[in-house]
C-alpha cells in the first residue's frame, strides 16, 4: 500500500436519470441498487482495500453532506475532517482541483485515486491491481484513466483510443499505454465502428495521478479555473467558510476533468482493465449488473407479475402488479411512479427537468429524509403549514437552531423528548406537547434508549429546509443551512 496514496470519492452528482428512486437531494450513490449496501458504501469498502479510511476524502455539496455522513457513519471518526465541500456543484474539474489543493496542503507527495461514488464494480482484486499499476504510472508523471472494453455501441459514454505502439508499464496482466485519442459521446454509427475495431475503450471516469501534477495541468489548460482556486481553496476548507470565497467558487467555469484537462494533456495514459464495471446511468442499464429471472425480468420489492418479460419492476412499499409487459420499466415510490419503455429510460431526466420548472417537490427529495440524528417524513403540507413525523435515534440530537419564518409545535407519540426552548430545558413524554415560537433558539434530543417519535406541525409564510440557523451541532453543520 503506497503511503502517499489517497482516495477521493466524487459524491456530488444528482442522478436524475434514476428518478423517482433518486432525487436531487437523495441521488443515486445513496441508493441500494444491488446488495444490502448503498453504492457509496460499496465504493468506500472498495477503496479501503487500497488506502486506509483516514486517507479517503469525500467531495460533495452541502445539500448531500448530511446524508453521506449518515451512510458512512461506520467510519465517522476517520472521515470527520475529510469532507471537501463545494459551495455548489461546478462539475468534476473544480471538485477535483479543490480536493487536490487540500491534499497538497496535507502531503506534497500525495497521489490521488479519483472515482465516482455511484458506479458498480465487480472484481475487487482486479480493481486493486489496476490501482497499483496506475499508481506506478502516476509516479512517473502520467495522468492515468481506466478504460473499459465496450460491450455495445453506447452513445452516452466517452471513448478512448490507446497508442498500442508504446507500452508505458506492465504489471501482471495489465499494461499502461499513452492515450492516442479521446472521443466524446459519438453517434450510433461511430460507436458501432469503435466496437468492431476492438481498439477503443469506454472512459470509466476513474483516475490516478499526483495531486501536484493535476494542479499543474489545470494551470496549463484551465488557467481561469486554477488561478481563483489557488486563492480560495484554503478558505473553503476552514471551519467557518469565507462567504466571499464561496461566491467566487460559484462563479468558476463548470467543466469536466475530461474535457478540461484529459483531452488536452500530453501526459494522459490509459490502462485497459478487466474488472466488470457499470455506471448504472439509467434504469435500463440495470440489465448489465442485476440478476434476472427466467423471463429476463429484474424485480425488486413486493411485485406480482403475470407473463411479463425483459422488464424492470421496482416496488418500494406498496404492492405492484404487472401483466404482459415487454421491455418496460416500472418504478413505484410513496410519492411518485414511473412507467416507460426501456428504450426511453434516458428521457427520465427530461421528466425531472419538467418537475423542476413546475417547482414540484418530487424532483427534490423523498417524503422521508434521513439525517445523522434520525429521519423525518412529510405527512401533509399546504399554504402556510407542513406536518412531519420526526424520528430521533437513541442518544441523538438535532442542532441548537432557530427559524426566522416559521413556528413549530411538537407532540410526542413514542419515547421521551428533551427540549431546549430559549433558556428552558425540559422533558416531554407520550401525549405531551410544546410550541416553539419563531426566532427562538431550540433543540430536540432523545435521552432514552428507544427511538423518539413526534409529530411536528410547522406554520409560517416560508417552510423551506434552508430556514435554519445553527449555533451548535454534533455533526459540524454550523451557520445558515444551504
Amino acid at each position: 500500500m503506497n503511503e502517499h496514496l489517497y482516495a477521493v470519492i466524487l459524491a456530488g452528482g444528482s442522478g436524475t436519470r434514476f428518478w423517482p428512486l433518486s432525487r436531487h437531494l437523495y441521488p443515486k450513490q445513496l441508493l441500494r441498487i444491488m446488495g444490502e449496501e448503498t453504492l457509496i458504501q460499496q465504493t468506500m469498502r472498495r477503496v479501503l482495500r487500497c488506502v486506509p479510511a483516514s486517507r479517503v476524502l469525500i467531495s460533495t455539496t452541502p445539500a448531500q453532506a448530511d446524508s453521506i455522513r449518515f451512510q458512512l457513519g461506520e467510519w465517522k471518526d476517520q472521515l470527520r475532517e475529510n469532507f471537501v465541500i463545494e459551495p455548489e456543484p461546478r462539475n468534476t474539474a473544480p471538485a477535483i482541483a479543490l480536493a487536490a489543493t487540500e491534499l497538497v496542503r496535507r502531503d506534497p507527495d500525495a497521489m490521488m485515486l479519483v472515482l465516482p461514488a455511484d458506479h458498480i464494480i465487480k472484481g475487487d482484486p482486479r480493481f486493486q491491481a489496476a490501482v497499483a499499476l496506475g499508481t506506478m504510472l502516476a509516479t512517473q508523471g502520467h495522468l492515468v484513466t481506466f478504460g473499459i472494453r465496450p460491450i455495445r455501441p453506447e452513445t452516452g459514454y466517452g471513448y478512448i483510443q490507446p497508442n498500442r505502439r508504446t507500452r508505458l508499464a506492465k504489471r501482471g496482466g495489465l499494461v499502461g499505454y499513452p492515450v492516442a485519442r479521446f472521443v466524446e459521446k459519438p453517434d450510433t454509427a461511430t460507436a458501432a465502428r469503435y466496437l468492431r475495431s476492438g481498439n477503443y475503450y469506454w472512459n470509466s471516469g476513474i483516475f490516478v495521478w499526483r495531486a501536484s501534477t493535476i494542479l499543474e495541468e489545470l494551470a496549463r489548460h484551465q488557467p481561469a479555473l486554477a488561478r481563483p482556486l489557488q486563492k480560495i481553496g484554503g478558505l473553503l476548507k476552514s471551519a467557518v467558510v469565507d462567504r466571499q470565497a464561496a461566491r467566487a467558487y460559484r462563479r468558476l467555469t463548470s467543466v469536466s476533468i475530461d474535457q478540461g484537462v484529459m483531452e488536452r494533456s500530453s501526459r494522459a495514459a490509459m490502462i485497459p482493465v478487466d474488472f466488470t464495471w457499470s455506471d448504472v446511468g439509467n434504469w435500463s442499464s440495470l440489465d448489465e449488473v442485476a440478476p434476472r429471472d427466467r423471463s429476463g425480468n429484474t424485480v425488486s420489492g413486493h411485485v406480482v407479475d403475470l407473463d411479463s418479460h425483459d422488464s424492470i419492476v421496482y416496488a418500494d412499499r406498496r404492492l405492484v402488479a404487472t401483466i404482459g409487459l415487454a421491455d418496460m420499466v416500472v418504478v413505484d415510490t410513496p410519492d411518485a411512479t414511473l412507467v416507460c419503455p426501456k428504450a426511453r429510460s434516458q428521457d427520465v431526466k427530461k421528466v425531472v427537468e419538467i418537475l423542476k420548472k413546475q417547482g414540484a417537490p418530487e424532483h427534490l427529495e423523498h417524503r422521508t429524509v434521513f439525517r445523522p440524528w434520525g429521519s423525518y417524513t412529510v405527512l401533509e403540507q399546504g399554504p402556510g403549514y407542513k406536518v412531519k413525523r420526526v424520528t430521533v435515534n437513541p442518544s441523538g440530537r438535532l442542532s441548537l437552531q432557530l427559524h426566522h419564518q416559521r413556528s413549530e409545535h411538537w407532540v410526542v407519540i413514542e419515547g421521551k423528548a428533551r427540549v431546549t426552548c430559549g433558556r428552558r430545558v425540559f422533558d416531554l413524554g407520550v401525549g405531551q406537547s410544546t410550541g416553539i415560537p419563531k426566532e427562538t433558539r431550540h433543540r430536540l434530543e432523545n435521552p432514552g434508549s428507544e427511538p423518539l417519535q413526534l409529530i411536528e406541525v410547522q406554520n409560517g409564510p416560508y417552510l423551506g429546509e434552508d430556514d435554519i440557523v445553527r449555533f451548535h451541532d454534533d455533526y459540524g453543520r454550523l451557520g445558515k443551512s444551504k
